[in-house]
């Protein structure tokens, strides 16, 4: 069965879909981002089972569309603020209405096994995991998640894979709170690092400022899994990883600033930033002055 079902290339291949943006090069785990352009024509669509769960967004015009569901279809006007959600394994059938047109839409693929290591750690039963089927539903809350994600992807990937990542498992515990079946609590339960793991994570956070961190080389300090460590480490300091990062980068940056001559393009490169301006835009957002104002 596994395959017969079909993966998101084979997928944008068979919809005819020019891929304009994509995060396939980035080495983001778990999620691939991707803006496409298409064009839409009247007439039955069928997309066999997907090997990953698929979120659509359409970034431009509205479409008229009827989704069938087990013997029936129902109509809807899909629009921008709309999501579409077809969860792996699950194939689907919808009719498009009206005249042709070129659409722009944004494309959001998890893998299964990224939903299930995120629904564990939210102790959730991975063998009652259901993901539902559902279009044309507006949800401001997980537009807004996609539309951080496709900015990341536009700026090639300024933030970081920390950032990705927490903006991944948002999403993920977004969709298993509001688009599954199993409704339980999402909840680290009692679970916690002890100070000798909290402190292990931060020293090495410390030590290696200057590398695109991510989740899994942070979890696999203290030996446990990237999801789990996200949300415990957010327990116990009040922020996420990505957050505590660029806090003590901007730490760092603040002293390099007031105690070298560096230049300050050379200083946000040594304590992590991607660029000047990157360490500029996180600097001000955290103290409320530029590098410049500083030094």
């Amino acid at each position: 069965m596994k395959n017969t079902l079909l993966k998101p290339s084979e997928l944008s291949q068979r919809m005819n879909k020019t891929v304009m943006l994509s995060s396939q090069e980035m080495g983001w785990n778990g999620i691939l981002v991707e803006q496409h352009h298409f064009s839409i024509i009247s007439g039955e669509k069928e997309v066999p089972a997907l090997s990953d769960h698929w979120l659509l967004f359409p970034l431009v015009h509205p479409i008229s569309l009827r989704q069938k569901s087990g013997d029936r279809w129902h109509e809807s006007i899909f629009r921008k603020g709309d999501s579409f959600l077809v969860p792996a394994g699950q194939p689907i059938s919808w009719h498009c209405l009206g005249s042709e047109v070129r659409q722009t839409e944004l494309d959001i693929h998890l893998q299964p096994k990224l939903v299930e290591q995120v629904a564990e750690a939210s102790e959730i039963d991975t063998a009652r995991l259901n993901l539902m089927n559902h279009l044309g539903q507006q949800d401001l809350n997980l537009q807004h998640i996609a539309m951080l994600l496709l900015a990341e992807v536009q700026s090639g990937g300024i933030m970081g894979r920390l950032y990705v990542e927490s903006l991944t498992q948002v999403l993920v515990v977004h969709l298993l709170r509001h688009y599954s079946q199993v409704a339980q609590v999402i909840t680290a339960g009692n679970r916690s690092l002890t100070r000798t793991q909290l402190q292990q994570a931060i020293d090495y956070i410390h030590t290696y400022l200057n590398r695109d961190l991510s989740l899994a080389e942070l979890a696999n300090v203290i030996s446990i899994s990237p999801t789990y460590f996200a949300s415990l480490f957010k327990q116990a300091m009040g922020i996420s990883p990505h957050q505590y990062v660029i806090q003590q980068r901007v730490e760092r940056a603040k002293v390099m600033l007031s105690r070298t001559d560096l230049a300050i393009a050379d200083i946000a490169l040594q304590v992590g930033f991607s660029s000047q301006s990157h360490l500029t835009q996180q600097f001000k957002r955290v103290t409320g002055m530029t590098p410049k104002q500083v030094r």
